[in-house]
């Protein structure tokens, strides 16, 4: 005869379980799963909640992609029915909302110094070169930022459709893209100058500018299309 081992909430200690942890030390304190778990509710015959949802997160690779789940590739998930599905899909929209809310304190970039100093402190020391976008809106205001790569540049391995793939998601006006020199000068090298002019090519076709290109250095900077490449 088998047995269930199936470790249930209630089998944990109070004060382990997800909700009376919330209660008691804030939403801060608890893991991805946890928070998760709270959302899923219910497990499965074979599964706690806590670990459908750490499940869920592994199938995922973590909240990156799970942020951009869809319906239908929830619900593949064995044990996330449309219910759950619906309840994950609907907390990620209100985070979205809730952190476009304030348009009116957003970053304005007017210049390439605006762009440069948006990011210099951050980028000035790094060890190796990043590749980072700014999304604007038709503000030119800063809705998002992200690290498109990691390492050195080269025209064949920073592919167009990861810049502007998160600029369809944001659905930004317009693209400031930024990386560094470790080695502190901000000269722009030929792949520089390649990589700028197929992201430029590119978003004339679609319909997104890449306003500008900007090289980061130790409190040096050098804008791309001051230099006369955009």
């Amino acid at each position: 005869m088998e047995t269930n081992n199936q470790l249930l909430i209630k089998d944990f200690p109070k004060d382990e379980r997800p909700r009376e942890r919330f209660i008691k030390h804030g939403p801060e304190s608890l893991s991805n799963q946890e928070l998760l778990a709270i959302l899923l509710r219910t497990g499965t015959k074979a599964e706690s909640v806590l670990q459908l949802a750490q499940r869920l997160i592994k199938e995922f690779e973590g909240l990156r992609m799970l942020k951009d789940a869809t319906l239908e590739e929830l619900t593949k998930i064995k044990g996330i029915g449309e219910a759950k599905a619906i309840q994950i899909l609907a907390a990620v929209e209100l985070g979205r909302r809730i952190n476009s809310l304030s348009n009116e304190e957003r970053y304005s970039i007017r210049s390439p110094e605006d762009g440069a100093n948006y990011v210099m402190e951050e980028m000035r020391f790094l060890n190796q070169e990043h590749f980072v976008c700014l999304y604007l809106n038709t503000k030119n205001q800063v809705i998002h930022k992200q690290t498109v790569f990691i390492g050195s540049l080269n025209a064949s391995i920073v592919h167009p459709r990861e810049v502007f793939r998160e600029a369809f998601r944001r659905s930004a006006a317009s693209i400031i893209c930024i990386h560094n020199h470790p080695s502190g000068d901000p000269t722009p090298s030929r792949e520089d100058i390649e990589v700028t002019r197929r992201l430029k090519e590119c978003g004339r076709m679609i319909g997104i500018e890449i306003l500008d290109h900007i090289i980061i250095g130790d409190k040096r900077f050098v804008s791309l299309k001051e230099k006369g490449y955009l």
